[in-house]
């Protein structure tokens, strides 16, 4: 059977057992100092568990297409798309995939989907099991961004929640991050978390945060290893509004990691066993 499936199918009786069961997260290997919020959950909400091969599921996300402005705002080097060749589903995964290649004016493509006005939410859990890929200049994140719809606000008032970020010449390491007024780009609120003899490129893991009012509590696996609260902010905390909708990508390039260099392979590929999100007890 194959290793993904066989994990499915054991995830999924584990679900159900977690509608009957209110979970507390464990939070004896927290890194911090302080005394940690940790939330109950009861309720799965929105699950993709990307189990019909081709399209994503068009009822839960949408597309960011082509290069954005100044690549998106962080200088990226990729034009997204919405491509078999840069998004799919394939054996119980979701494969977006970063090509070389030329494209309407691009070196790079690629593919972002996100769930604005089709799932959006504040607080809760949101996860994903992911496995990254990796290389000089890719850079794939998990992340949420709050509702501009209405136009009024714009980044970074809206809030950014960054669960998982990468760069791909770091294998070892991932970071999560959140960004407001005061506290965006370079000044955003981050902690970075290093498995310990093991990379994120070789297998799967957990990305995910507990969120409610005044608190996001970042985890890997089943560590959690940061809490960012108001104290942590040197501007005004943007998270107890809402709501945020879901977004996954894989950049190529960018103020962050760079432009790839002669020693990045292409394709690469992010794997997405799924996302979930539950209710916390303050839905």
């Amino acid at each position: 059977m194959n290793k993904t499936i066989k994990y499915k199918i054991i995830n999924k009786a584990l679900l159900f057992i977690s509608f009957l069961l209110i979970t507390t997260f464990v939070i004896s290997s927290c890194e911090t100092d302080e005394t940690q919020t940790v939330a109950t959950f009861t309720e799965l909400v929105m699950s993709d568990e990307f189990d019909t091969d081709g399209a994503p599921n068009s009822a839960i996300w949408n597309y960011n297409i082509g290069t954005g402005d100044n690549g998106w705002g962080n200088g990226e080097l990729q034009y997204y798309t919405d491509r078999t060749e840069n998004v799919t589903v394939q054996n119980g995964v979701l494969v977006i995939t970063a090509k070389e290649e030329q494209f309407n004016g691009s070196n790079y493509t690629s593919a972002r989907l996100l769930t604005k006005g089709k799932f959006q939410q504040t607080y809760g859990r949101f996860e994903a099991r992911i496995k990254l890929p990796y290389g000089k200049g890719i850079w794939p994140a998990f992340w949420l961004l709050g509702d501009d719809s209405n136009g009024s606000e714009v980044w970074p008032q809206i809030g950014e929640i960054d669960i998982m970020e990468y760069v791909g010449n770091h294998p070892t390491k991932v970071f999560g991050t959140v960004h407001g007024p005061g506290y965006s780009g370079a000044q955003g609120v981050t902690k970075s978390y290093e498995l310990d003899g093991d990379r994120f490129d070789t297998g799967f893991h957990i990305f995910g945060i507990e969120w409610g009012p005044d608190y996001i509590n970042y985890y890997v696996d089943d560590v959690l290893y940061n809490q960012i609260t108001p104290e942590d902010v040197t501007g005004e905390w943007v998270f107890n509004r809402g709501p945020f909708y879901i977004i996954l990508n894989v950049a190529v390039g960018g103020a962050l990691p760079g432009s790839p260099n002669a020693e990045t392979v292409f394709p690469q590929n992010m794997l997405v066993d799924y996302v979930r999100v539950y209710k916390n007890s303050y839905n």
